[in-house]
């Protein structure tokens, strides 16, 4: 009995130590990603992770525990959740310590991901890596290497860049890669570094590794693009790369680098890269590659992505370099295959890269109108946009009716994020293209119907301004207007703005029979438009305001309706809004003035700006001069005058060179100042709603300005920066627009212009349109120019900054010559 109790006994006690040593070893990896998964809520997971995450920690407190990598692995996982891990970095630094291969992965893993800037760590990794680069273990050096790659800072670069260039310079090819690519880093991080590797990375382009010849022709291309010297340097060196990508190109099937049945596209891609870098801008060089690039262009398959890839990099190359002309409609084909492409994505691609190629060759894109028109339709919203921007851009004389048919079609189902732009840029083509003022209007009329509460205030404006300074398209206008109106009473509210600034002024010709309107209107008619339309709750302020203004107009046009007119106008005089109760109001006083109202109410003056006037680029078909004189640094530098922000009141009170004052014929009637009605400018109606200013206060100008052809002022890095006159000497003041244009496939942000002129000149500049610049868009910004010595010239400095994928770039110029001055 006492034999079987002692059994048992023994039994309990293995049992119990068996146990102990069971929960002295931690999780496993698996069984903690297990865990998570099985949490049905966040807070399931959070209790998981912190219980595990406290386990972790107690453990790190023994030294001798066999379970560090285990533990560092668990770690790793939970900071890849999104939760604190910081705790664990010393303990990866004592894991890159040991000697082992494994301790050292798994810590210099760790280090990678869980290190921060703090110096005290960064000096203990610095003095790891150094020792673990020399190691003779190749293994070891490439984890040093690729560590060093991920993390390092500005002082690690500039101890350890000799030793990498040590690496570049051995026979080990693993290394060697490798090594390349770290230098790539070390370079990105410490510009002036370069000069280390320049000598080393030179023979790496005859290496036969194709790792190799990946790593260095990343690193070669990182250097190109950040020195000119270098670029020259390597300039000599296209020879090799064209051999290379031949061998490439004409090479039987190698399995170590076959891609469905292409040898090395990695490799393909990464020389083309570099080629087109090297071709910029150098009509030599370029010489020395337009035979292999039209061998790549011909020779890839297309049947897989593979393919399109080389050959994507293969049409960028070619556009961006000095190439021919065979050449780059050749790629411009290329872009028209991937059009009819399967893929959305290669379709997108394909457009995006149109769009950037435009201007470099417009007729072999305008040969793929047909099938760019087509991805309107697309059901993907992101090919649509682009095409709706690639059917602006081939716009031309030939083709804008045909074209915006087109549009208007995409216009009517198009999605509301569409509709402001489109209706913006339709303006723009129109006024550029359009064949007759009429065909403009009938256009424009259909797009402020279709685009609906969609159209921007600068398209409103626009249209305003196009038939005041029309004399011709008046009674056209306000005829067709007045019918668009009531077809389409309450959905446009933008095209009613229009229409009851048009009626307003022009109410009369609505009266006089004419050939396009054969159905006499009569004052109740018109009337009628209005009573329907102020009165609904669907009318917006903005439109009300204009309907109010307008019929106080008409009160000096129709003798028979003017009981209604008063009573429409009183209708808001308790109105919740301010701005229409004070219009309201105020016109009341106004029509009881008798006499003194017919000139308050008279036409406007001529409007002689808008903002899409303004933006809209040259025409195509224009050449722009960029003959000038050299000017020496010490003609400008040596006594500058800095153009600096303008008060918007200066140019409203006369001070800024606005607009030049109005015939004798259009200022009879100047003398009667709505101030001197009200006493008090503070009395007027608010302008924000923009009405008033379309009103009152806008002096006239001429009935035919001149056009000046537009300066180049600068041209640098895919940034033109055009000056043009608007306005030349009047009274000693010229006014000026500059308009910036961003060629290239990223956002330019804090866009900032200056301009600086001699001592006998004031310059003032106005704000810009936009402080950031889109892919193929520009910013616009006006300046006057004030001349103390007359009959002198005027000549400008001009300099551009603005930052783009987070470094600051800057671009500067000079104007010996503007055309109108």
């Amino acid at each position: 009995m006492a034999t079987a109790v002692e059994l048992a006994i023994e039994k309990i006690d293995e049992y119990k130590s068996k146990i102990g040593r069971t929960l002295g070893t931690p999780m496993r990896l698996r069984d903690l990603i297990r865990q998570v998964r099985a949490a049905r809520t966040m807070a399931e997971e959070r209790a998981v992770v912190d219980r595990e995450s406290a386990n972790i920690r107690e453990s790190f407190r023994d030294d001798d525990s066999p379970w560090k990598c285990r533990n560092i692995a668990k770690l790793l996982y939970i900071h890849m959740l999104g939760y604190p891990a910081h705790f664990g970095q010393m303990e990866c630094m004592k894991l890159v310590a040991h000697p082992r291969f494994t301790d050292k992965r798994i810590g210099y893993l760790g280090a990678m991901l869980l290190l921060d800037e703090r110096s005290e760590v960064h000096l203990l990794v610095t003095n790891s890596l150094k020792n673990d680069l020399t190691c003779s273990t190749q293994f070891v050096s490439g984890l040093a290497l690729c560590t060093l790659g991920s993390i390092c800072s500005a002082e690690m670069c500039r101890d350890l860049a000799n030793e990498v260039e040590k690496i570049i310079k051995q026979n080990n090819a693993y290394l060697k890669k490798k090594a390349a690519l770290c230098a790539f880093r070390i370079v990105r991080k410490v510009p002036e570094l370069m000069e280390v590797f320049i000598p080393c990375t030179r023979s790496l382009l005859g290496e036969k590794n194709h790792g190799v010849l990946m790593g260095a022709t990343t690193l070669v291309t990182e250097m190109c693009e950040r020195s000119p010297d270098v670029l020259n340097h390597f300039k000599k060196l296209v020879p090799n790369l064209v051999r290379i990508l031949k061998n490439l190109l004409m090479s039987g099937y190698s399995p170590e680098h076959d891609v469905t049945g292409i040898s090395d596209p990695f490799l393909q891609v990464k020389i083309l890269r570099l080629l087109r870098v090297l071709g910029k801008d150098d009509v030599r060089v370029t010489e020395e590659m337009n035979d292999i690039l039209a061998q790549v262009a011909t020779n890839t398959e297309t049947a897989k992505n593979v393919g399109n890839a080389i050959l994507y990099e293969t049409v960028l190359t070619i556009m961006e370099i000095k190439s021919e002309s065979g050449l780059r409609i050749l790629a411009v084909n290329i872009l028209g295959r991937f059009l009819l492409n399967t893929d959305k994505n290669i379709r997108y691609v394909a457009l995006n890269t149109l769009l950037k190629t435009v201007h470099v060759d417009y007729q072999a894109v305008q040969r793929h109108r047909n099938v760019v028109v087509e991805c309107l339709k697309d059901p993907d919203i992101s090919i649509r946009k682009r095409a709706m921007e690639l059917c602006f851009a081939l716009m031309n004389r030939t083709n804008i009716a045909i074209m915006t048919k087109e549009v208007l079609i995409f216009l009517e189902t198009a999605d509301a994020e569409f509709k402001s732009e489109c209706a913006s840029r339709m303006y723009i083509a129109t006024e550029r293209f359009s064949p007759n003022h009429e065909w403009h209007l009938d256009t424009m009329i259909t797009v402020l119907r279709l685009a609906g509460k969609y159209v921007p205030d600068e398209v409103v404006s626009c249209m305003i301004q196009m038939i005041s300074a029309n004399e011709q398209l008046q009674s056209y206008a306000v005829s067709q207007l007045y019918h668009a109106a009531q077809r389409d009473a309450i959905n446009a509210q933008p095209l009613l703005q229009v229409a009851f600034w048009t009626i307003g002024e022009f109410g009369d010709l609505l009266l006089q029979p004419t050939d396009v309107d054969s159905t006499p209107i009569s004052e109740s008619d018109v009337i009628s438009v209005f009573e329907s339309v102020l009165p609904s709750v669907l009318t917006s302020l903005m439109t009300k305001c204009y309907g109010v203004t307008a019929l106080a107009k008409l009160a000096t046009r129709f003798h028979s309706t003017g009981d209604r007119i008063e009573a429409l106008v009183r209708m808001n005089q308790a109105h919740i809004q301010l701005e229409l109760q004070q219009r309201s109001v105020e016109f009341n006083v106004i029509l009881r003035l008798g006499e003194l109202r017919d000139g308050l109410l008279e036409r406007m003056p001529v409007i002689t700006h808008n903002s899409l006037n303004a933006a809209a680029p040259s025409m195509i078909e224009d050449d722009v001069s960029t003959d000038a004189a050299p000017v020496t640094n010490g003609d400008l530098l040596g006594d500058l005058n800095l153009g600096s922000t303008s008060d918007y009141s200066a140019d409203l009170l006369g001070g800024g060179g606005g607009p030049p004052a109005a015939p004798a014929h259009q200022q009879q009637h100047s003398n009667s100042n709505i101030l001197d009605i009200f006493g008090d400018s503070a009395s007027l109606p608010s302008s924000n709603a923009g009405v008033a200013d379309l009103d009152f206060g806008i002096p006239a100008a001429k009935e035919s300005a001149p056009t000046y052809q537009p300066v180049i002022a600068i041209n640098s890095k895919g940034i033109e920066v055009q000056i043009q006159v608007i306005e030349s000497w009047r009274n000693e003041q010229a006014r000026l627009k500059m308009t910036a244009y961003n060629y290239t496939p990223r956002t330019l942000t804090n866009f900032n212009f200056l301009a600086a002129v001699t001592k006998t000149f004031d310059i003032a500049l106005e704000p810009s349109s936009s402080p950031n610049i889109e892919p193929n868009e520009h910013a616009t910004q006006f300046m006057t120019i004030t001349r103390k010595v007359p009959n002198t010239a005027a000549r400008m400095r001009t300099k551009i900054s603005y930052i783009v994928d987070g470094s600051e770039q800057v671009g500067d110029g000079v104007v010996n010559e503007f055309p109108g001055l």
